[in-house]
């Protein structure tokens, strides 16, 4: 008998080579045969065509969505002496960013129906003694849903930070019409090959309206140099290589149709668990289009629903088994000035169903299948309202 988790759960992100594998092809050959590797012609088309996708002018391309949000905050004069706001909710990737550009990590808790940013929490680190270091607040956009922008910015106004994006789960998500990646002065993309336009390795990139600071940025990510062997600011080693700036050029012209196939099934879970008791759906953000890049529900029993359904063919995950003020390299009472309750119930709880553009409805179907058999065998008693 077939495997169900091969056939109806087709490995992603290898599947999405696939589908694009004549394109990603011609376009690897067509840089090894150009003989330039690095800032050349595709990276320059790649950040122009991104920029473009998300409705802003400049995109700088680096190594990682980790090193977008170092290179940021670095262009920003965001370092030494600084603290910087971040949701402990989030990857870990986004506290040792900020801590690689120099400056000091602040956590604040998430929303309990978004699980993003909290407005209140961000007032009350600002309030805190620890608060009046703080420069500027990162927002994460997490799982495709984008935070309360108009909440956060009314804060980040009244206490003078600035507000920048964290995009990385965020590709094709928009907040009042208004796409991710355009609400900040700055915001951060990565490109891991799991995200909704994902490379073959590590990518990322920096997008802004200012021209200046995107020159900057360009400096900082090749050692400060706006001329060769010329260091006129402090930079990094940080280049999106041609190889996966060709990969994402052929990626990005189907993003658009793969966002539609990702809420199209999101609504089907969404359907399909909204009757049920077991688990809790996720709730889009009124006035937003939510991108879909992690289907995410809560229950109170997550570890042994995963466990079932695993047993029964599905790849569920858990993203977030620890927030960041729970890792074991971040557990510091100086990192976390108010509670956070909201972020420690919502880890305890969250659970991660299969989602990415090459699932069929027969897939989705099968995985609401199997929690609805999970609550009956528990005795039909969930715990959704958690």
């Amino acid at each position: 008998m077939a495997d169900p988790a091969t056939t109806l759960f087709p490995p992603f992100p290898h599947q999405d080579y696939l589908h694009h594998r004549q394109g990603i092809d011609a376009a690897v050959q067509r840089v090894l045969e150009s003989g330039q590797f690095l800032l050349g012609a595709e990276g320059k088309a790649f950040e122009e065509e991104f920029a473009a996708y998300v409705g802003t002018s400049h995109g700088v391309g680096v190594g990682s969505g980790t090193d977008a949000i170092e290179v940021m905050l670095r262009a920003l004069d965001i370092g030494p002496g600084c603290k910087v706001v971040v949701p402990s909710l989030a990857a870990v990737a986004v506290a040792s960013a900020v801590g690689r550009a120099g400056a000091g990590v602040l956590l604040a808790d998430c929303e309990p129906e978004s699980l993003t940013l909290c407005p209140k929490s961000l007032e009350a680190v600002l309030k805190s003694p620890a608060g009046r270091q703080v420069k500027a607040a990162l927002v994460v956009h997490l799982f495709g849903q984008m935070a309360d922008w108009g909440g956060l910015q009314r804060v980040a106004q009244e206490y003078g930070i600035m507000l920048l994006e964290d995009c990385a789960q965020g590709h094709g998500a928009t907040w009042n019409g208004r796409p991710a990646g355009t609400l900040a002065r700055a915001a951060a993309f990565s490109f891991y090959p799991s995200k909704n336009l994902g490379a073959m390795g590590d990518a990322g990139m920096v997008v802004t309206p200012d021209g200046e600071l995107a020159e900057c940025m360009r400096m900082i990510r090749q050692y400060g140099w706006r001329r060769s062997r010329v260091s006129e600011v402090e930079g990094v080693n940080s280049r999106m290589d041609e190889m996966q700036a060709a990969v994402l050029r052929v990626k990005l012209k189907t993003l658009p149709e793969q966002l539609r196939v990702r809420r199209r099934l999101a609504a089907v879970y969404s359907r399909r668990l909204e009757a049920g008791e077991m688990v809790r759906p996720p709730v889009v953000r009124a006035g937003c289009e939510h991108a879909w890049h992690q289907y995410v529900v809560r229950c109170s029993r997550g570890d042994e629903l995963q466990e079932w359904l695993q047993s029964s063919g599905v790849p569920a995950a858990r993203h977030y088994p620890l927030a960041i003020h729970q890792q074991p390299g971040y557990r510091c009472a100086e990192l976390v000035p108010v509670p956070l309750p909201e972020t420690e119930r919502a880890v305890a709880e969250v659970l991660s169903l299969p989602l990415h553009p090459y699932l069929a409805e027969e897939a989705v179907e099968m995985v609401c299948a199997a929690i609805e058999q999970f609550g009956e065998t528990a005795g039909g008693h969930g715990s959704r309202r958690v």
